[in-house]
C-alpha cells in the first residue's frame, strides 16, 4: 500500500520527515556522510514517524515541533538497526549491504552512536523536557531489551512471558514513544496521551509478533533475509516457543540451542511451525493486541487520523515483509 494511503492526512508531512532525515546526510566529511546515506536510505514506510504525526493532530498540530520529534524516532530506529547489524555480523538488510558489511566494525558502532546523538538532537528541537525525557527513557528501555535478547542467545529455558517482555523493550516502546510523544508536543489533554500510548504500544508488540512470524513464512527476497534467521542468531520468538510448549521433552529447537547448530534441526522447526497450527495461533495473539490497540483510541474524537490508527492495524496485520 502506497504511503498516501497508508497515512491518511499527515502522508504530505511525512516528506518534511524526510527532508530533515536527508539533511543529515550533508556531512563535511566524506566517508561519514557516505555511511550516513547508506544507513538512511532504502527505509521501509516510516511507521513510526507517521504515528507521531496522526498522533498529534489531535491537538495542536505545530510541524516545527512535531517533524523534528517524528523524525528524531525514525533516527533512533535506524540506529539500533545499525547496532543490530553489527552484533549479528549481518551482511545485507532487506536486500541491501549493510554498513558493517562496507566498513569496519568500530566505525559503524562509531555511526550508530552519531545518529544516536543527532537524533536526541532533533528532540532537543522540541523544547519539550517531558518529550526529552521520554526520549531517553526510551533509549534505556530498547537498550535493556537489546542486552537481554544477546544475553539468553541460544537458551532455551525462556518462556512467552519472556519473549513478550524483550519485545516490549526491543520494538513496542519505541511505538508506544512515537504515538506519546506526538500527543505531548501538541499539548493534548492527559487521558489522550495515555490512550495514544496504549496504542502504540499495542501496535508495536503485535508489529513484531508478525515481524516473527514472516521469519518463517516470509520470501527471502522481500524480507532481504534468510527464512529462520531469528532462530540461527540464538533468538526465541513466538512461533518457536509455542513449538517448544507443545513438545517440551524433545523437540528440534532444543537440539540446534544445545551446541548442534545442524541445519537439519533449523529446517525441521520451519517446517513443524509451518505444518501446524502456531502461525494461526501467534497471528491470533498479534489480532488481539491489534484489537486492544483500537479500543485504546475509541475516546479519541472521531477524526481521519482516528480512522487511519486504525487501518494501521489492518496494515500491520497483512504485511508481507
Amino acid at each position: 500500500m502506497k504511503a498516501g494511503l497508508l497515512y491518511g492526512p499527515v502522508h504530505e508531512d511525512l516528506a518534511l520527515v524526510e527532508e530533515t532525515l536527508d539533511s543529515l546526510k550533508q556531512v563535511d566529511f566524506a566517508p561519514l556522510a557516505e555511511m550516513m546515506d547508506l544507513a538512511l536510505s532504502g527505509s521501509g514506510k516510516r511507521l513510526r514517524p507517521a504515528l507521531a504525526l496522526l498522533s498529534a493532530t489531535f491537538g495542536d498540530y505545530n510541524l516545527e515541533l512535531v517533524v523534528p520529534l517524528a523524525a528524531s524516532i525514525e533516527l533512533l530506529h535506524t540506529a539500533t538497526l545499525v547496532h543490530d547489524d553489527v552484533i549479528d555480523n549481518a551482511a545485507t538488510r532487506r536486500g541491501r549491504p549493510t554498513a558493517n558489511s562496507l566498513f569496519r566494525n568500530s566505525t559503524t558502532v562509531m555511526l550508530g552512536d552519531y545518529m544516536f546523538a543527532h537524533a536526541a538532537e532533533l528532540v532537543a528541537r522540541t523544547a519539550n523536557i517531558r518529550v526529552i525525557r521520554l526520549f531517553a527513557h526510551t533509549l534505556m528501555v530498547m537498550a535493556k531489551g537489546e542486552i537481554g535478547q544477546d544475553m539468553t542467545a541460544y537458551d532455551s529455558r525462556q518462556t512467552v512471558r519472556d519473549y513478550l517482555f524483550r519485545i516490549n523493550g526491543k520494538t513496542a516502546s519505541l511505538f508506544a514513544t512515537a504515538a506519546e510523544g506526538g500527543a505531548i508536543v501538541a499539548g493534548e489533554p492527559e487521558e489522550w496521551i495515555q490512550a495514544l500510548h496504549g496504542y502504540g504500544y499495542n501496535l508495536g508488540t503485535a508489529f513484531q509478533i508478525v515481524d516473527d512470524i514472516l521469519d518463517f513464512t516470509g520470501d527471502e527476497r522481500e524480507m532481504g533475509k534468510p527464512v529462520g534467521s531469528d532462530l540461527m542468531q540464538g533468538t526465541l520468538t513466538l512461533p518457536s516457543l509455542l513449538l517448544m510448549e507443545r513438545y517440551p521433552k524433545s523437540n528440534p529447537v532444543t537440539k540446534f540451542f544445545a551446541g548442534r547448530r545442524k541445519q537439519e534441526y533449523l529446517d525441521q522447526v520451519v517446517a513443524m511451525v509451518r505444518e501446524s497450527d502456531i502461525l494461526e495461533e501467534s497471528y491470533g495473539m498479534a489480532r488481539d493486541f491489534c484489537r486492544r490497540a483500537v479500543e485504546a483510541i475509541e475516546l479519541l474524537p472521531d477524526t481521519e487520523a482516528r480512522g487511519t490508527l486504525t487501518d494501521l492495524t489492518e496494515y500491520v496485520l497483512d504485511r508481507h515483509s
